[in-house]
């Protein structure tokens, strides 16, 4: 299983759930699928998930989940980039490449009117949840690697400085001013 095939992963189960917008019934059915699919691709899914996390871990991304959750630390950036994850394929690439279109998406609306948290931990255990289901044995080690890159240092500053985040993710900062 590559990206692509997680891709479609996330897509069928986000259509099986009655509210995709809600992360974790989109990741448990998303294993509960892959469960049904043979062993090597649900190993490989594990690499796949991993590779997606990477590619979003950016700066930018992580200044606004830090807007939107009211802070994130290091794990918190992982379960909003998880539950980013659930959202599908287009909301996701489109929101890496630009965290203000976060502002577009009603459930980031409803967020801010009533300060839910968005983040799914479960998304992380997609594969681990699969493959126990399916073997009943955790994932064999060395499943995964991941390779962070380096986050922009033009995006390095503390992301309680309210005026710069105003000034970086305006759209984002007019919704979740406090």
């Amino acid at each position: 299983m590559d990206t692509q095939e997680f891709w479609k992963l996330v897509a069928e189960a986000r259509r099986e759930v009655p509210e995709p917008a809600d992360g974790r019934p989109v990741a448990e059915r998303a294993a509960a699928l892959l469960a049904a699919r043979p062993r090597a691709e649900i190993v490989a899914a594990q690499q796949a998930l991993w590779e997606l996390m990477a590619d979003s871990y950016r700066n930018p991304l992580w200044a606004a989940a830090y807007l939107i959750n009211g802070g994130c630390s290091d794990d918190g950036f992982d379960y909003f980039r998880g539950w980013l994850i659930t959202q599908g394929r287009d909301v996701f690439e489109r929101v890496v490449e630009d965290p203000e279109t976060l502002a577009e998406l009603p459930v980031v609306r409803a967020a801010a009117a009533d300060g839910t948290d968005l983040d799914c931990e479960a998304t992380l255990g997609i594969a681990w949840n699969a493959h126990k289901a399916a073997t009943g044995e955790q994932l064999p080690p060395g499943s995964f690697s991941i390779r962070y890159p380096k986050l922009d240092p033009a995006w390095a500053f503390d992301f309680d400085d309210r005026k710069e985040v105003d000034r970086r993710l305006p759209r984002l900062s007019a919704l979740f001013r406090d």
